[in-house]
């Protein structure tokens, strides 16, 4: 993989967000914006995507969000939408960005469009995996990948073992799923606070997502267990600019389980040649 920069930027509130960086430093922006779930971060969520970005003449820009990987990870308060956003904000445009094509999985994905609906300026395009944060908070707990990530997850007794499950919901076939994974984001949770998961609120953006006046390029697995299908027809319906990628047999992780086709499709878009 190639090699990471890796800076850390103090924000608002006593806060550091760890961001690393890949890429020329002079090239353009695309910011990959992990989801949530214990032990998340850009480097593990993103790690099969980086160098292709790179080899396409791209910085490629890999934020931890407060409460995971190495940033800050306050306790005893919600996590907001807001705290998420206006950290990452802050922290991107610390670094000299200004302008920039997201790149946002699940709650990164919310993430990600409440930027775009804050900052319309900031954002080239965006690319969002199935994005959350555009459906009321009871159907996504209802969600069977949400509701065992939420009972597990805190819990004492909270094991390696526990984290193999919770990684393996996030994909349809385990094979992707490597012990080096594994450990990996299991250190991270083993220090990460319940509040980042339990204390979670966020609100549903959907009906602003006509608002969205960029190109947008949507990708979502048919064997998703996290965020509904009917998310879909939220984007097709509502925004100007929109395409969408559907893979059968493939879960929450796109970009892991279709990471050649994920990455093709994606640099392609930001070619304007898709």
């Amino acid at each position: 993989m190639t090699e990471l920069r890796n800076n850390v930027i103090a924000v608002a509130g006593g806060y550091d967000i760890v961001i690393n960086e890949a890429g020329p430093p002079d090239g353009p922006a695309v910011v990959f914006i992990h989801g949530s779930g214990p032990g998340a971060s850009g480097k593990s969520n993103f790690r099969q995507n980086i160098d292709a970005f790179v080899s396409a003449g791209y910085r490629v820009v890999l934020p931890d969000l407060i409460g995971y990987g190495a940033s800050s990870k306050p306790e005893g308060l919600d996590y907001t939408l807001a705290l998420f956003t206006d950290t990452l904000y802050e922290a991107l445009t610390s670094q000299g960005l200004r302008k920039a094509t997201l790149i946002g999985n699940s709650l990164g994905g919310g993430i990600a469009i409440q930027m775009a609906l804050d900052h319309p300026g900031f954002l080239d395009r965006l690319i969002l995996m199935a994005p959350g944060c555009i459906e009321e908070l009871p159907i996504y707990f209802a969600m069977p990948g949400i509701a065992g990530m939420r009972s597990s997850f805190g819990s004492p007794e909270f094991s390696i073992d526990d984290q193999r499950r919770l990684i393996e919901n996030l994909v349809y076939d385990p094979k992707y799923v490597t012990d080096e994974l594994v450990k990996e984001r299991y250190e991270v949770a083993r220090i990460q606070p319940k509040d980042v998961i339990v204390r979670m609120r966020t609100p549903n953006l959907q009906p602003r997502l006509g608002e969205l006046k960029m190109p947008i390029l949507i990708f979502w697995g048919s064997a998703e267990r996290f965020m509904p299908l009917s998310g879909l027809g939220y984007f097709l319906e509502q925004c100007d600019d929109a395409r969408v990628v559907t893979f059968n047999k493939v879960g929450h992780w796109v970009q892991v389980e279709r990471a050649a086709e994920f990455n093709a499709y994606s640099v392609a878009f930001l070619q304007n040649k898709g």
